[in-house]
């Protein structure tokens, strides 16, 4: 029988609520699978696959978690490759997608301990930005504010202490309707959702009081998650891209290829198309 570790994280905020629908459709596509923290001490050559899953710490111990990575995929087949995951770890990815010609939010990555920009300056049609760590998850460290305020600067000046910083302008849309996410397994799309902010609120993960609803994806916005989906270094079992409205029409805020929630109990035959796009790659 198959052995898949689904790869997840040590000390978990809260239990990964997808888990065991992807176990349970493996089964019944006749893999064994199990969750393993990815820093556990395991014998990685010993699985057939190893699929990161919610390796929700990784942001905390980059280095160590792509080293891990590096090591598994010499070992055994690691999905999504370790090529990507090092691409996606670090939010400078959106600054390739735009120049690629995917439509994105516009971004611009400060580095870390360089000279600060003048915000106001960098996207000046902008009344309102969005600054936030390169590398995190969940909106964490993530701050919105009038391009001038003065507590924004001082969060991007803190920031910029430690590690890389992106300044995006703030897309208002969010506010109302929220962030299209279009879900694909082995390349295919396999289901679509919108996930709406809390009234007064502009970020729309769950623990932000966040809610999702069933969304039936557009021929447009499919084909720019395609065309953003097309520049990661290589094919990916699965992804989530994370689309939100312009007047130009939908643009990539995210690229989620390394642990994104996958929305399985959003569309009844997710499972199975996920658990498939696993085992083929076997």
């Amino acid at each position: 029988m198959t052995t898949i570790v689904l790869v997840t994280a040590s000390a978990m905020p809260k239990p990964d609520p997808e888990s065991h629908l992807l176990v349970t459709a493996l089964e019944q596509r006749g893999a064994r699978s199990q969750l393993l923290a990815w820093d556990a001490e395991f014998d990685w050559s010993s699985a057939d696959l190893v699929v990161v899953r919610s390796a929700w710490d990784y942001f905390e111990r980059l280095d160590e978690f792509l080293s891990w990575a590096d090591a598994v995929e010499t070992v055994s087949r690691l999905v999504n490759p370790a090529a990507v995951l090092r691409w996606n770890t670090h939010k400078r990815y959106l600054t390739e997608l735009i120049e690629r010609g995917v439509p994105t939010v516009p971004t611009v990555v400060v580095a870390k301990a360089s000279d600060l920009p003048d915000l106001p300056m960098l996207f000046p049609g902008s009344l309102e930005l969005v600054v936030k760590p390169a590398v995190s998850i969940g909106a964490i460290g993530a701050m919105r504010a009038a391009a001038d305020d003065a507590g924004l600067a001082a969060h991007l000046a803190h920031l910029a202490l430690s590690g890389d910083v992106l300044v995006q302008p703030f897309v208002a849309s969010v506010l109302d309707r929220g962030e299209t996410s279009l879900l694909f397994a082995g390349g295919d799309l396999s289901h679509s959702v919108r996930k709406v902010p809390l009234a007064g609120e502009y970020r729309v993960q769950d623990h932000h009081g966040g809610s999702v609803h069933h969304h039936q994806a557009t021929s447009r916005e499919i084909a720019v998650a395609r065309a953003a989906l097309a520049v990661a270094p290589a094919r990916c079992t699965y992804a989530r891209v994370d689309l939100v409205d312009t007047a130009d029409g939908p643009v990539v805020m995210e690229l989620e290829l390394v642990e994104p929630a996958l929305f399985l109990d959003e569309d009844p035959s997710a499972p199975d198309r996920f658990a498939a796009s696993i085992i083929a790659q076997v």
